[in-house]
């Protein structure tokens, strides 16, 4: 119980009486003590009752720790209770965690509900959320998950429909995006179509009231972006982090300065809450869901495309074998040669069950009869190759015959292609190459038919380059920031193969969007090679 006497305690006596003074003086600080749930790893901390007949406003925050979220957190807190300078106090919903930044977080995401103060302040209720999970420890494979973690938040009954705001939080002073924070700002950005560009803001923390100058710089330098004022520039708003400084004779016009700049900054975020046009979320879910069919799409076609590559070469040592051994074919002598076979088998991949609270299976969705694996890394939360995104309509919308969804499995294994040294005889050959021949057919020789399979499998693997270049070109029409890595990998993949098909006018496209993703993947893949949490010295 809370004890103590300042000039706030008669206006938030009810609040204070359920609070933990942290400390006393000029302010008292208190902790607010909010209900708390664990959904999995997500923290909801909910302050006061929702009520079905106001509105809410719904902000999502992104920052490296040490920017001030927290600050920002208990700020916008503060503001919606309608606390005063005057007031002389202040509340924390932030709990302070006594740990190292390399130690692993408790939960990867929290959300902060604050009810009961509509028509206050302001005329709405807040939702925040934010994301300390992203670039800690855990690696890469963990920021996946948590991006999963928050798309079912998005898609639950219980959680957010919508998003007002994407807030960027970064120090004023900042003239440089580190590597981890630009990997971090990409890896959030990249949960949103398009249409979310213009919700996403700049929270510029430890301000003066100036015009952040690096700060803006770094984000631009960075391609990052952000909703735009009249005049062009980025949308900022400017808060300090003094709040909770005590109050001394020496430091109270400093620190009332400081105050009103973030009183100002404030004003001028809620406001744009107010009237920015929300983001329905299950339309980004759509997008999201669009977009892994997509990847998956990619994923498929590459392997099938070195598939091709491996049968070609097959058919090559074939045909170089038989007109080596051209005079015992004549004189129907037999002979064995040694090629290179391609076969398809499964490799085993790390999976399984995961989670606590909520149960999650990491396995590959492949199909039998085609024998490819057409998503990997799979979904999740479908326990079975039915549930798996690629699926519509009952068939699968990636393998080769966009076979039944019954036709699939999902398991902790993917097809791969290899090769085996074989011998083989003459008999051998023909039964593998003229089998189902029919009409004239019948009558090209050996040699003939293996020309044939050869501009067969250059046809299809012509078909497979252009189909590939379509689904890039989608991706990116459709996402706001699209997971740079992965996408580069494709696009070099693709360009050498175009080169080598000599496709002029795809190259250059393919060359334009690779340039476009470049800088930011560049910074990822240095952030994420390292898989250091440590910002990179500038």
């Amino acid at each position: 119980m809370a004890t103590g006497k300042t000039k706030g305690s008669v206006k938030y006596e009810d609040i204070i009486s359920k609070s933990l003074l942290v400390r006393s003086g000029s302010p008292a600080v208190y902790q607010l003590r909010p209900k708390k749930e664990e959904i999995g790893s997500l923290r909801r901390m909910t302050l006061g009752e929702k009520d079905l007949n106001q509105t809410n406003r719904t902000i999502l925050l992104v920052g490296e720790t040490g920017t001030g979220k927290s600050a920002l957190v208990n700020t916008l807190v503060n503001y919606t209770m309608g606390v005063k300078w005057e007031d002389d106090v202040w509340f924390q919903i932030v709990e302070e965690e006594k740990r190292n930044q390399s130690e692993s977080q408790t939960s990867d995401v929290f959300v902060y509900q604050i009810f009961g103060f509509e028509g206050k302040t302001l005329p709405y209720s807040l939702t925040i959320i934010d994301t300390p999970g992203y670039g800690d420890t855990r690696g890469t494979e963990r920021d996946v998950i948590i991006s999963e973690r928050l798309l079912d938040w998005f898609r639950s009954d219980d959680g957010v429909h919508e998003i007002n705001a994407v807030g960027l939080v970064l120090k004023a002073a900042e003239n440089r995006l580190s590597d981890r924070l630009m990997y971090i700002f990409d890896s959030v950005v990249s949960l949103f179509g398009k249409d979310m560009e213009q919700n996403i803001v700049a929270l510029i923390t430890h301000s003066d009231g100036l015009t952040p100058e690096n700060a803006l710089k770094a984000l631009k330098d960075a391609n990052i972006k952000c909703a735009k004022d009249e005049d062009g520039d980025l949308l900022h708003f400017m808060f300090n982090n003094c709040q909770t400084k005590e109050k001394k004779k020496k430091t109270e016009t400093g620190l009332k300065r400081a105050w009103d700049v973030t009183s100002d900054g404030i004003s001028q975020f809620t406001d744009f809450l107010e009237t920015a046009k929300p983001q329905k979320l299950m339309t980004t879910v759509c997008v999201l869901n669009e977009r892994k069919v997509l990847k998956a799409c990619i994923e498929n076609l590459r392997s099938r495309i070195e598939h091709v590559e491996l049968q070609q070469r097959e058919v090559k040592q074939t045909e170089e074998a038989l007109r080596e051994h051209q005079r015992e074919m004549e004189n129907n002598e037999n002979f064995i040669q040694e090629v290179d076979e391609v076969y398809k088998d499964k490799q085993p991949i790390d999976g399984g069950m995961c989670g606590v609270f909520w149960a999650w299976y990491r396995a590959a969705t492949s199909c039998k009869v085609c024998e490819e694996t057409c998503h990997y890394p799979g979904c999740e939360e479908s326990w079975s190759a039915t549930g798996c995104k690629v699926m519509k309509d009952g068939r699968c919308t990636v393998c080769t015959g966009k076979c039944l969804a019954s036709d699939h499995v999902k398991e902790k294994w993917i097809y791969v292609c290899k090769t085996r040294k074989v011998k083989q005889t003459m008999e051998d050959v023909k039964k593998k190459y003229e089998k189902n021949k029919k009409g004239h057919e019948s009558k090209l020789s050996l040699l003939e038919n293996l020309r044939r399979k050869m501009k067969e499998l250059e046809k299809e693997k012509d078909q497979m380059f252009d189909e590939s270049f379509h689904q890039v070109v989608k991706l990116q029409q459709i996402a706001l920031k699209v997971d740079s890595l992965s996408t580069l990998v494709h696009l070099d993949f693709l360009i050498e193969k175009m080169k080598e098909k000599g496709d002029t006018e795809k190259i250059q496209k393919l060359e334009e969007m690779k340039s476009r993703v470049e800088e930011t993947t560049r910074a990822a893949a240095r952030y994420r090679q390292t898989g250091s949490v440590e910002e990179v010295k500038k």
